[in-house]
């Protein structure tokens, strides 16, 4: 391609920059483009995750009405987190926490409200791929305190219609450290629409609500936009393949439109879909966590509470796929 063009920049490209107005005044962003079709923007001040993101043009990701909001306007007590919930692709939920509050943790933790720091950007062959990658360290630490770190990693790469995501949480204290964390993957129109379909190997599903309990009959089957809508969520219990990566793909027939996620179940064994057929609040989350969401005192009891020893790393790998 040297012959071709003067700087690869020409034909994919990572551009940071710096949002200026309305409640996201001041985020840090990188906009990815892989020069195939595939547009993403790693919200760099939002726990590097990943806000719009589009494949050939087609949207995938839902947007609440919230918009992208700075984490200085973050409001952790209690269920206002989601006054700075954006949604967008990929939401992070951890560190010490996912799920319900508790009376020291709000809901879903502190990991999206918190900015990256040594953020890098590199764009490079390798193994004959042009991949675009951004990384940064997200940590989650308080004086007599948890000393979390994580490192992440988002790339794609030049002809591929996919994001590979991978972190590694190290515990930096000096004593073992609870360990939460939770994928909040959201799908939304055009993708999702009535005729839209989930489906994975799974094993098992149980409803995490009576109001889910109702609903599984249709726990893969969307519905139109349906007002006064109570939201439903479902464990699935999702087989690994070979490869140890377990996958759910929501499928569009309608529109010949697909995006799959594939994550490493060992260290992810848990999968939730969040199931909201709402109107104006249309989303479908596909979520893979080490936990279940019921706060971190009930996890603890139960045994699933993941501990890190000090200097101990986990490593997490997730890749989303389009198909547009």
């Amino acid at each position: 391609m040297k012959k071709y063009v003067g700087s690869m920049d020409q034909l994919a490209f990572v551009r940071t920059s710096v949002l200026d107005d309305g409640r996201g005044r001041g985020i840090r962003i990188a906009d990815v483009n892989n020069g195939s079709g595939l547009r993403f923007t790693v919200l760099l001040d939002r726990g590097m995750d990943i806000g719009d993101a589009a494949c050939k043009g087609l949207s995938f990701a839902y947007q609440t009405p919230v918009g992208t909001v700075h984490s200085s306007h973050y409001e952790p007590e209690g269920l206002r987190w989601l006054r700075s919930f954006g949604c967008g692709l990929l939401t992070g939920c951890g560190l010490s926490n996912i799920g319900v509050p508790d009376g020291e943790h709000g809901l879903h933790g502190r990991l999206s409200n918190t900015p990256a720091e040594n953020v890098s950007i590199s764009k490079d062959w390798l193994d004959g791929k042009y991949v675009l990658s951004v990384s940064g360290t997200v940590r989650e630490v308080s004086f007599f305190g948890e000393n979390l770190e994580l490192r992440r990693t988002i790339s794609t790469a030049m002809g591929e219609n996919s994001i590979c995501v991978s972190d590694a949480i190290t515990n930096r204290g000096v004593r073992p450290a609870p360990m939460m964390i939770l994928y909040h993957i959201n799908a939304g129109f055009p993708l999702l629409d009535e005729s839209a379909v989930l489906e994975g190997r799974v094993r098992e599903t149980t409803p995490r609500t009576e109001d889910a309990a109702d609903g599984i009959g249709q726990w893969n089957q969307c519905q139109p936009p349906t007002a006064g809508y109570a939201e439903q969520c479902f464990y699935h219990d999702v087989e690994a393949d070979a490869d140890g990566m377990a996958r759910m793909t929501l499928r569009n027939p309608s529109g010949g439109t697909a995006m799959e996620i594939a994550y490493r179940k060992a260290e992810l064994p848990y999968f939730t879909q969040w199931k909201m057929m709402g109107e104006q609040e249309y989303v479908m989350g596909l979520e893979p966590s080490n936990g279940l969401l019921d706060g971190r005192g009930i996890e603890e009891a139960s045994g699933r509470l993941r501990m890190l020893k000090p200097e101990e790393t986990e490593t997490c790998r997730l890749t989303i796929s389009f198909r547009p």
